[in-house]
């Protein structure tokens, strides 16, 4: 089939986030689809943005047809981001007639942070007769109203709210990542049987051929590991809602100088808990620049234990898929988890030590609990955890869960 997925901020894993887009397309492609995915010039989440001439510009990548549309530079979530948003959203519209005949799809996806994309791919299945399928990544507008503190009755937020209602009546199907979104999005006028629950997963091919560390964090590591340490890693964005200052806290006041806690990554947040560490056990504490996303399975082999964590977040309510728990599961190593939401794969999965989110005594109980397991009992934990993975969360299998969808 023809398959047609807009999603605005669409990387690779050279490129950088978003890598959902990129991994259930390549799939598609192994299965005989032909996959475009269209997407802007510039994503905030991207290491490497490319450079377009002109809108509408093609470039395949493992087989895809990356289609690129000029939408202007921005810096955070300010206007020039908005115009960026409309500009995406409105030059596929414009087009749609055009992109409809030349394209000939038979599947439109629209899969973006934000709803407004809804009117572009109705527009096109206008056009074309295509299936529409909306997925959601990210629940806005209420993300806006009750994490970023904006008015129901903002301009931007009513918007956003009127194109939530009409992908919940118009699309085909809705897909989110969020396992309890469904009834949310029934009250916004979507039909109960159009909820589909495909979660985000782990690519094999990454998992089979990693790349190696940069030279200083390996022989960092192999340094600790020489003197005994036990290593406790946190990778990814270094920003307060992955609470990482509360690990950092419990380590210090256990005061056991068997712990080495790895930080790998950058955010926001690097100094303030850089300087943290320095104030107490510091030696114990290792922070590295953030590594190529296919050097995360290389990395994370070589660890004791993995934290994954989160501040208390409503919008959890709705379930979490947090593209690091996968990586983390697929490791094969133990997992503390403090995350606060309705699916726990930790506990149904029985792959670590699950305890409440900004709870101090709790967390630090969960990592006394970890010490003291047996190195077999550790391993038997991670390993649930990767067999989950393989069975469940592979992108060979939720790209094969979603083109079922197509028909």
């Amino acid at each position: 089939m023809n398959v047609i997925l807009l999603n605005h901020y669409a990387g690779n894993p050279e490129m950088g986030m978003e890598f959902r887009p990129y991994y259930l397309a390549r799939e598609w492609v192994k299965m005989g689809h032909h996959v475009r995915i269209v997407a802007g010039d510039f994503s905030h989440l991207r290491m490497i943005n490319p450079k377009v001439e002109r809108d509408f510009s093609d470039e395949t990548k493992d087989g895809i047809t990356y289609t690129w549309i000029k939408t202007g530079q921005y810096n955070g979530n300010g206007v020039k981001r908005a115009f960026s948003m409309f500009r995406f959203v409105g030059k596929l519209w414009v087009n749609a007639r055009v992109l409809a005949d030349k394209w000939k799809p038979d599947v439109i996806i629209a899969s973006s942070t934000y709803p407004l994309d809804t009117y572009a791919a109705q527009r096109i299945k206008k056009y074309s007769g295509a299936k529409y399928i909306h997925e959601v990544h990210d629940m806005w507008p209420i993300t806006l109203i009750e994490i970023g503190n904006m008015k129901k009755m903002h301009p931007f937020v009513i918007i956003m709210q009127r194109a939530e209602n009409s992908f919940c009546r118009n699309s085909d199907l809705v897909v989110s990542l969020l396992c309890n979104a469904k009834s949310y999005f029934i009250k916004h006028g979507m039909s109960p049987n159009k909820f589909r629950n495909i979660m985000n997963g782990v690519s094999l091919e990454e998992w089979k051929n990693p790349e190696p560390l940069p030279e200083q964090i390996e022989k960092t590591i192999k340094e600790l590991k020489e003197d005994n340490k036990f290593l406790i890693c946190f990778f990814g964005s270094i920003t307060k809602s992955y609470a990482i200052s509360y690990l950092i806290k419990a380590i210090q006041n256990m005061q056991d100088s068997r712990i080495a806690l790895i930080v790998v990554g950058e955010g926001e947040q690097k100094e303030e808990l850089m300087e943290l560490a320095r104030r107490k056990m510091k030696d114990n504490f290792i922070f590295f620049p953030k590594i190529p996303k296919r050097s995360i399975p290389t990395l994370l082999k070589e660890m004791d234990c993995l934290y994954i964590a989160a501040l208390h977040n409503a919008m959890f309510r709705f379930g979490i898929g947090m593209n690091k728990l996968f990586d983390s599961m697929m490791s094969g190593k133990p997992i503390l988890y403090a995350v606060d939401a309705p699916n726990n794969f930790i506990e149904e999965y029985h792959c670590g030590i699950s305890v409440k989110a900004e709870n101090k005594e709790e967390l630090t109980a969960g990592l006394i609990k970890m010490l003291s397991l047996t190195e077999e009992e550790r391993s038997q934990m991670g390993e649930r955890g990767r067999r989950a993975v393989l069975e469940h969360f592979t992108y060979d299998k939720l790209a094969a869960q979603f083109a079922e969808l197509f028909d």
